[in-house]
């Protein structure tokens, strides 16, 4: 009884005697995992668009709030609220290889062949599907709803927006 009370003491004192971790000093850092995602003023997808991130961009997680994370992007001069599902807790390396930066990759092609869809593999897959009709695909790729439009959109309609995804 003697030995395990010495031994309880002991590892006290050592607890006692180790450096705490400091709390908060850790910033948790997150990868973008989309191919460009809005750095918002507010937590809504009607807040501005103070910023943008690119697939593999690294920001730091400072907030959270429902389905929104407030990130910092260049060393925390610039803050915003970003979505979550455009983040991803996995460290993103992109590398374009040794090729001279005129004949190395562009982005939306790194985008692709992070999430495993190559410009290779798409010709592929359209050769092996040629009755397919990619017009309506490649339409929605570049279609975009300006903020101001949307805003514009739910005062004629008397329309309130929730903030945080639909979340009250």
């Amino acid at each position: 009884m003697v030995r395990c009370l010495s031994i309880i003491i002991c590892l006290a004192l050592l607890s006692f005697m180790l450096p705490a971790p400091a709390l908060g000093s850790e910033t948790e850092s997150m990868s973008v995992q989309v191919r460009e995602g809005q750095i918002r003023a507010t937590p809504s997808h009607l807040g501005s668009v103070v910023a943008r991130a690119f697939y593999g961009d690294m920001v730091a997680l400072l907030e959270e709030r429902g389905d929104w994370r407030k990130v910092s992007l260049r060393d925390g001069k610039l803050q915003g609220w970003m979505h979550s599902t455009a983040l991803t807790s996995k460290r993103i390396i992109l590398s374009s290889g040794e090729a001279d930066v005129k004949t190395s990759v562009v982005r939306g092609e790194i985008a692709l062949a992070g999430k495993g869809f190559s410009e290779e593999i798409e010709d592929e897959y359209r050769e092996a599907n040629k009755d397919l009709d990619y017009t309506w695909v490649n339409r929605m790729e570049e279609a975009g709803t300006d903020p101001e439009q949307m805003r514009a959109f739910l005062a004629a309609g008397a329309l309130s927006p929730r903030l945080e995804g639909g979340r009250p």
